[in-house]
């Protein structure tokens, strides 16, 4: 099969979405770790937590709400460990597994950290555009979604149509 190479609207378009990529972590990442002490990644899993029944996951739905490997998912909640936002406990409908739940100072820390990380998100991603634009981008979204999460397992999380 021969590669079929970019034109220059496709290449265009791709550059773009690449330095999207590129650069919006670490703009979310700053403004979190200056203003509230946490990662964007920290405070993806805190939050992910502080909208689940009772402010508790398992650990595995808890990866798959952030996109995490178990590793990785499970060095990070150690950190928040550490600094008492989070506790890890035994799952009691399944010992074999281990449920992660916020604590009252890590509820306390989302809270404080949302509105900084609500602004930033505006500032750079939402205000730029228009209610039309606002629109295609979730278009654009849900049409690369069903590429990258042909499954919708990431999907069904924050799209309540998806979610059944």
């Amino acid at each position: 099969m021969e590669t079929q190479w970019l034109d220059q609207t496709e290449r265009e378009a791709w550059l773009r979405l690449i330095a999207v990529v590129e650069l919006l972590p670490g703009v979310l990442d700053t403004q979190l770790r200056s203003s509230s002490g946490v990662t964007h990644f920290e405070y993806l899993v805190l939050a992910m937590l502080s909208e689940a029944p009772d402010r508790t996951l398992r650990m595995t739905a808890l990866a798959q709400r952030t996109n995490a490997t178990l590793p990785r998912l499970s060095h990070v909640v150690r950190r928040l460990e550490d600094r008492a936002l989070v506790e890890r406990f035994p799952c009691p409908e399944d010992g074999r597994a281990t449920n992660a739940r916020l604590t009252g100072p890590g509820w306390e820390a989302v809270v404080a950290a949302a509105p900084g990380h609500v602004d930033t998100v505006r500032h750079h991603v939402l205000d730029p555009l228009t209610r039309e634009q606002l629109g295609q981008l979730k278009e654009i979204g849900d049409a690369l979604l069903s590429r990258l999460d042909p499954d919708g397992r990431m999907t069904a999380l924050y799209d309540p149509e998806r979610a059944g």
